[in-house]
């Protein structure tokens, strides 16, 4: 599937049903050569998955957002904050993996450094994407 076919699938917000499917999608780009994958198709999956809110889905994205260095470029911290700034954070230090404590590592720096200052999940859902 292409950005434009999954969109037309599943919506900006898709059901829960939809979610395995694009988890399953982010994966296997994630899984691929920095050069062969698809970064925007991968940008919006992570997008789906911030919509959707769910701390299960945070070292997904954090795992796809680190897969390469165009994928880290491409993919907006913010995008592992679905469920909240304080949510996340909790949730990344709970799980503990060494994932977990990367990302919440790096989530941390962006905070200290200013980068999430003015985050809200409502206005990341709706608008322009902010990079990190």
């Amino acid at each position: 599937m292409n950005d434009d076919e999954i969109i037309r699938h599943y919506g900006l917000r898709p059901t829960d049903a939809g979610l395995p499917h694009i988890r399953e999608m982010l994966r296997a780009q994630a899984d691929l050569d920095q050069h062969d994958q698809d970064t925007e198709l991968m940008k919006l999956c992570c997008l789906q998955l911030f919509n959707a809110g769910q701390l299960g889905d945070v070292l997904v994205i954090w795992q796809a957002k680190e897969s390469s260095w165009d994928a880290h470029c491409s993919m907006d911290v913010q995008l592992l904050c679905g469920a909240g700034l304080d949510a996340t954070k909790a949730h990344l230090r709970a799980d503990g993996s060494e994932d977990a404590t990367e990302a919440f590592r790096y989530l941390h720096g962006c905070e200290a450094a200013g980068d999430i200052d003015y985050f809200s999940v409502a206005e990341q859902a709706g608008g322009e994407p902010l990079t990190t």
